[in-house]
């Protein structure tokens, strides 16, 4: 794990966001803030982030972000469905232009034969575009798997960005 691969990601993003006048929001689950850490650690990030929301909870992600009982009934919070549900919450609450959601399974434990530990889902929307979405599986400790789920988050809306056009 290097921080500094964290904050050259974020430093970037954060040039792509200035650039189109474009205000970012997160939406952390198993991350538990570690994108909005980042983010803020790159001096004047309050100019193209304006908040997150950690909804660790299914209760936190139905009633901060609208993500409807029955999603998260029928395809559990680790799902492609429960992450888009929650980005798009995220751009409706934050006003925001782009955002990214996070819900994953980071260990030791939790983990089930369908959704083994290190299962880890992320949504990204930009303004009135459809969400995008997908599903990880990456290896190491609880921490690892954390981290990775950040950078994916990152990289991924630089992705989205640079084929913003």
């Amino acid at each position: 794990m290097d921080l500094k691969e964290l904050e050259s990601l974020s430093l970037d993003l954060g040039v792509l966001l200035n650039k189109k006048n474009y205000f970012f929001t997160t939406a952390e689950s198993c991350t538990g803030g570690w994108v909005g850490q980042s983010l803020t650690s790159v001096p004047g990030s309050s100019s193209w982030y304006g908040c997150g929301f950690i909804t660790y909870s299914n209760i936190a992600k139905h009633k901060i972000l609208d993500v409807s009982k029955e999603t998260l009934n029928s395809h559990g919070a680790v799902s492609q469905e429960v992450v888009t549900e929650m980005v798009e919450g995220a751009l409706i609450k934050s006003y925001a232009n782009i955002g990214v959601a996070i819900s994953g399974i980071a260990g030791p434990g939790g983990g089930s034969s369908e959704r083994p530990v290190g299962t880890v889902c992320l949504a990204w929307k930009l303004n009135d575009l459809p969400a995008i979405s997908s599903t990880e599986l990456f290896d190491g400790s609880r921490e690892e798997v954390r981290f990775k789920s950040v950078s994916k988050a990152l990289e991924g809306t630089i992705n989205l960005l640079k084929n913003d056009n």
